[in-house]
């Protein structure tokens, strides 16, 4: 990959990571709790849960994709970046704009999701697998 795209890149993930960064600072200062005193009815009460379990799934999504970024970062540093990670071959630059935390090819990335659909994964390969057993009661 040029170093041209390698900077824009540095710089497109790096501003990701401070507007996460940024949004989790300000999250955490808000201190999103319920307290139930504050909640007049059941349905308000219902509501003050979802919003707090919507915030904590955006915080988890937002810590994975922050572990993404820093791991792009890294192989940015280390020259791996742009590499696919199952057959190392150059990921295309489109796909690379369009998700820079990707470390699959599309080739690669179609393989894995046809496998998922399966019932495998990338990390346990089909032949690597338990089959399911069926369980059998005594009584």
């Amino acid at each position: 990959m040029k170093k041209k795209d390698l900077e824009k890149f540095r710089k497109l993930l790096t501003a990701e990571r401070n507007r996460i960064l940024q949004h989790a600072i300000r999250m955490a200062d808000r201190n999103v709790t319920i307290d139930t005193d504050d909640v007049p009815d059941i349905v308000d009460l219902a509501t003050s849960d979802l919003n707090l379990n919507l915030n904590v799934e955006i915080r988890e999504r937002e810590r994975h994709l922050l572990g993404k970024i820093d791991t792009a970062l890294a192989k940015i540093d280390e020259g791996s970046f742009g590499i696919c990670e199952n057959c190392g071959e150059a990921i295309a630059l489109g796909r690379m704009d369009a998700r820079p935390v990707t470390t699959l090819c599309i080739k690669c990335k179609e393989e894995e999701e046809e496998l998922e659909k399966r019932g495998g994964s990338r990390r346990e390969p089909e032949d690597l697998r338990f089959p399911l057993k069926p369980i059998v009661s005594d009584s």
